[in-house]
């Protein structure tokens, strides 16, 4: 079973290490999963044998294949591929994989302005689309974690922005 881990474009150290920390594995390990591709964006990552100097590169940590690079120009494959998202609080990646209706675990950078990405996180999780955690808590999350207790997200319906446009306009 496949998890994709992803950071956007932004720095996120603290996620992209914490997604490669023994107790992260484990509890990966623990739930089936076995492989990792972790996309790190601009974030620097070594580990026991030093840097990652390639793109992409594959490596076994803690018994598990962990696959990273920083940037493609699409990620909805690797999306559509994973049994388990684990990203960063974007709205555009939040909303790409609950639109694809994979499972969803949340983990907001704490070091961007305004803490949006709390906001929103907390928003989804409390509405039960998705379940929204720390780097710090990353490892007891997964080990907690059924996707069966999420709420699908609901459908895109273009047909409510046209509304709402017509509605303001005076058309209706």
């Amino acid at each position: 079973m496949l998890v994709f881990v992803t950071v956007g474009s932004t720095k996120f150290d603290s996620l992209v290490q914490a997604a490669i920390s023994e107790l992260v594995i484990a509890a990966l390990r623990n739930k089936g999963y076995t492989q990792v591709i972790l996309q790190r964006g601009n974030s620097d990552l070594t580990t026991d044998g030093g840097g990652f100097g390639q793109d992409p590169l594959t490596i076994r940590k803690d018994g598990m294949e962990v696959e990273t690079w920083k940037f493609k120009p699409s990620i909805q494959n690797d999306i559509e591929r994973a049994d388990l998202v684990i990203s960063h609080a974007g709205s555009g990646t939040i909303l790409d994989v609950l639109r694809s209706g994979k499972p969803l675990i949340v983990v907001p950078n704490p070091t961007l302005l305004d803490n949006h990405q709390e906001e929103l996180a907390s928003e989804l999780s409390n509405l039960g689309h998705l379940r929204a955690t720390s780097t710090h808590d990353l490892a007891e999350t997964i080990a907690s974690f059924d996707p069966g207790t999420l709420i699908p997200f609901p459908p895109f319906d273009g047909s409510k922005f046209r509304r709402l446009v017509d509605e303001e306009m005076g058309f209706i």
